[in-house]
């Protein structure tokens, strides 16, 4: 009984994830959805400030805090290790749900590409971000990162073996492709709000303080292996030339 209701926890987090992970897409888009980047509660412009502020900052902080090696070393104490990646993702999926169900729109119009060719440009490079990041979910593992792995293993009774990460494909000209694609989704539309481009600011600049506390964390469990990935292959935006340090394999939590 108890594995089969871990492995339903995990299930329904990831399930709920997906559901999320549409929506957003709808969201930032402006497709679809009753509530959007730029429909919904109205606020005056300096409550939507602080709002929208407090929404993004409360996002990044449980992003950033519960992925730390040393909130999980305490967080385990309380629920059990397989169960660990599943509660993230239950946590992350609460503070996305509440930010987008609170954003207050700034529907401002900072640029307007519609009935222009540039309209058909920014749809392309939306859906490429997109489609950039759930692919590049799929290169290191994209169900040990959604917790599934673990709850099944678990209720399997088995052991997750260590996941091997090579430098395949996206991997192999950024260190952090699935931030490219948030920020391409995030930056490109065709029309720009000042609410749009307050989130794609927030969001950019929690990405950027995230990439050097994972890169501690990475360097700290894997050392040398790590730092050489990190000194041959570039953060966000790929080199024209190839470098000439050769990277190694090396493995990723």
């Amino acid at each position: 009984m108890k594995k089969a209701l871990i492995l339903l926890y995990g299930a329904s987090a990831y399930a709920v994830f997906f559901g999320l992970f549409l929506y957003l897409i709808g969201f930032l888009g402006n497709l679809i959805v009753p509530v959007s980047i730029d429909v919904g509660p109205e606020a005056p412009l300096g409550t939507a400030l602080l709002v929208n502020t407090a929404l993004i900052i409360v996002f990044g902080l449980q992003h950033s805090v519960m992925a730390r090696p040393a909130f999980k070393r305490v967080w385990t104490k309380v629920v059990p290790e397989s169960m660990e990646r599943s509660t993230y993702v239950h946590a992350s999926n609460l503070a996305l749900g509440a930010l987008i169900y609170f954003w207050r729109p700034m529907p401002i119009v900072l640029w307007d590409f519609t009935g222009t060719s540039m309209e058909y440009v920014g749809w392309a490079a939306f859906g490429f971000g997109w489609l950039f990041l759930l692919a590049s979910t799929f290169l290191i593992n994209h169900f040990d990162l959604f917790g599934l792995r673990q709850v099944f293993h678990f209720a399997k009774g088995t052991e997750p073996t260590e996941l091997k990460f090579t430098q395949r494909f996206f991997y192999g000209a950024v260190r952090h492709p699935i931030y490219v694609g948030w920020f391409i989704a995030s930056w490109c539309t065709p029309v720009m709000t000042v609410g749009h481009l307050f989130y794609a600011a927030g969001m950019s600049i929690y990405m950027l303080v995230a990439i050097p506390l994972e890169e501690r964390d990475l360097i700290d469990v894997h050392g040398d292996t790590y730092r050489d990935y990190r000194d041959s292959v570039p953060s966000l935006v790929p080199r024209l030339r190839k470098s000439n340090v050769e990277p190694k394999t090396t493995t990723v939590a």
